[in-house]
């Protein structure tokens, strides 16, 4: 096989996202033929060449595993969290024999539809924006957005940290009015084809309306409806299709380019 750059190799042996991968190779956490290696742009051929992160051999999978997960709340998604709370891989670590990756994230407090897989290729497709993958959220929010704050979300809104979100899709399903000047929050249906940390929490707390309550119900054209919390199940090959062929994002306009892969 060719030889092909460190963190595509750990990524598409399911060790961690090219992000990640990049990050261990940074501190030093792999070696290539007996050497630790700390630049990006290292190349190897796993035919020929010894790779081991964190003194493991790696292996390319022989086969490939999708799982689907309907994550409570409370659990993390890392494989090792220096906390010490309740991670996703340690719920799926004694029924799920292979080492998956996440496939983006869910905050502690989200819930909701979380794959896990070891094909590298289709993380990198559904983590980057160009990859065309859109995720659907129901959220809960405190108070009642105007149509004005609506919008403003929707055409896009500058984060705390600086960068600007690209354009959603939200739509109010429900809502509950105050009561004497108490309470009052309303349920949307929030569509975002982007996925920085913890995105939707700060994109409705910029509008003064914080989320209360957030679950994931569509990965791209996966849904379910009837996994219970805490349950998973692995992906049909016509969801695994519907997944590898989507078509990619439009490219966005010049000076609008965005990298966030979660």
């Amino acid at each position: 096989m060719p030889a092909e750059r460190l963190q595509k190799l750990l990524s598409a042996a399911g060790i961690a996202s090219r992000r990640a991968a990049e990050t261990m190779i940074r501190e030093g956490r792999v070696t290539l033929n007996g050497k630790v290696v700390t630049e990006l742009g290292t190349r190897a051929d796993l035919a020929t060449d010894h790779v081991k992160v964190d003194g493991k051999l790696l292996r390319l999978p022989t086969v490939h595993r999708y799982v689907l997960l309907n994550k409570p709340r409370g659990l993390v998604v890392t494989r090792d969290d220096p906390e010490g709370r309740p991670t996703v891989f340690a719920l799926l670590r004694r029924r799920v024999g292979e080492r998956l990756v996440a496939v983006g994230r869910l905050d502690t407090e989200s819930e909701g539809l979380l794959l896990l897989t070891n094909d590298g290729a289709l993380v990198q497709k559904l983590t980057h924006p160009s990859g065309g993958c859109r995720k659907e959220y129901e959220v809960k929010v405190s108070g009642i957005p105007t149509p004005a704050q609506l919008e403003r979300l929707r055409r896009g809104i500058t984060l705390d940290d600086g960068v600007r979100t690209a354009p959603a899709v939200i739509e109010v399903v429900e809502t509950t009015p105050e009561k004497n000047g108490v309470g009052g929050n309303a349920w949307l249906k929030v569509v975002l084809g982007e996925g920085r940390s913890r995105q939707i929490r700060r994109m409705f707390a910029q509008v003064g309306h914080p989320v209360s309550k957030l679950r994931r119900v569509a990965i791209g054209p996966v849904r379910d409806g009837t996994l219970p919390t805490g349950g998973f199940r692995d992906l049909s090959s016509a969801e695994v299709e519907a997944l590898r062929t989507l078509p990619p994002a439009p490219r966005p306009a010049p000076g609008k380019r965005r990298t966030s892969r979660r």
